[in-house]
């Protein structure tokens, strides 16, 4: 099984802590669905034949596809990828883009999990932000895709800001849990070289939180995800009654994923590739047939290395045994060796062959796979 990605590289405007490829010139979109077509064509043999289960729609902003878009898109999809029968397709979008006759439009299409970019329920954040919606904006999205007929659906939000308070957080969280959603996705804010927000701390009109009131933000997260009854099953992400998200778990797991568009990101299972992070750029040199795409094969360590990274941040864990059938004695030794002081500390435990983190093993993640790379 594989999955697929695809890039929607244009935003209306730009969010001020995002640092992912984006471009407002929304005037390209017609040459870019084109070319978005021909780079399907031409890898058409990247997965090598494996049937596609995942697809998703990623971005900038996807909620800027008309439902012709949507439609045609995934047909293309269907006529040059084998398609499993209970393909996954997830649509992000913007909450402001979800009225009720965008989402019957969607709806029209085969798409059925929607993948809402909230980020708080805190107006004053939002304007920090340069996000265009505003908290009420946001419910009624929910609530509109939900009388629409859509019961699968994911909403991100982002703790760490700057100047927000644990009661703050505590109180979008609730607010979350209380509303028919069945996947969260919550990321500490992470201040990317280049953004608005990065420049912001660096010159002081920005404080950054400190690490106490990240960390207790954190275990909010955790403690009132449990009561509501989500289950915690990767760092950063929660679902309700199982409803995981079945492609970033294809990504954790080590799956095959062929990602279209600029600055996407793709694995074949010995190499990964990456499309120039440029819109025109990539338009023009799949236009002209010329190269828009970098290759890196990947050695031994660099498979152990994001077997590792990937698995140790989700309820299934690394399976030493696994390790050793897929790299070798030397790795699973390295591995077991590295491991023990994190399960002599309780940050870690194991099962049989299997390594989970704990719940405090979750709060020093990063240190705990460093630890574990094989260098």
């Amino acid at each position: 099984m594989a999955g697929i990605y695809i890039h929607i590289p244009f935003c209306r405007q730009k969010c001020y802590y995002c640092d992912f490829y984006k471009t407002v010139n929304t005037s390209l979109l017609g040459r870019y669905l084109q070319a978005l077509k021909t780079e399907m064509l031409l890898r058409t043999d990247y997965l090598g034949g494996e049937t596609v289960e995942t697809l998703y729609f990623g971005g900038g902003t996807p909620s800027v596809l008309t439902e012709k878009d949507l439609s045609e898109i995934i047909s293309f999809v269907r006529s040059h990828f084998p398609i499993s029968s209970g393909l996954e397709i997830t649509l992000e979008a913007n909450p402001d883009d979800l009225t009720p006759s965008y989402l019957q439009q969607v709806y029209n299409t085969v798409v059925r999990r929607l993948s809402i970019g909230i980020q708080s329920f805190q107006d004053e954040q939002l304007k920090k932000m340069n996000r265009r919606h505003d908290s009420g904006q946001a419910i009624e999205a929910i609530e509109n895709a939900v009388n629409t007929g859509f019961n699968d659906i994911s909403v991100d939000f982002i703790y760490g800001l700057p100047g927000l308070t644990n009661q703050q957080w505590k109180a979008d969280l609730q607010k979350v849990f209380s509303l028919p959603v069945t996947h969260l996705s919550a990321y500490h804010l992470t201040y990317h070289e280049g953004t608005p927000f990065n420049t912001w701390l660096k010159k002081g009109t920005l404080k950054q939180l400190t690490e106490t009131e990240s960390i207790s933000q954190f275990k909010t997260l955790v403690a009132l995800a449990h009561e509501n009854g989500f289950e915690h099953y990767e760092i950063s992400n929660f679902a309700r009654n199982g409803m995981y998200s079945k492609h970033n778990t294809s990504y954790w797991t080590g799956k095959k994923y062929l990602g279209l568009g600029p600055s996407a990101h793709s694995f074949n299972g010995y190499s990964r590739s990456w499309n120039v992070a440029h819109t025109e750029k990539y338009i023009k040199a799949i236009a002209l047939n010329e190269a828009f795409s970098e290759e890196e094969i990947l050695t031994d360590a660099n498979h152990y290395n994001e077997y590792v990274l990937t698995r140790i941040r989700t309820i299934w864990g690394v399976s030493v045994s696994e390790i050793q059938d897929l790299f070798g004695i030397e790795k699973a030794v390295y591995f077991q060796q590295n491991i023990e002081k994190y399960l002599r500390s309780g940050l870690a435990v194991q099962t049989g062959e299997t390594v989970t983190l704990t719940r405090k093993g979750w709060f020093v993640s990063d240190e705990i796979s460093a630890s574990l790379m094989f260098v």
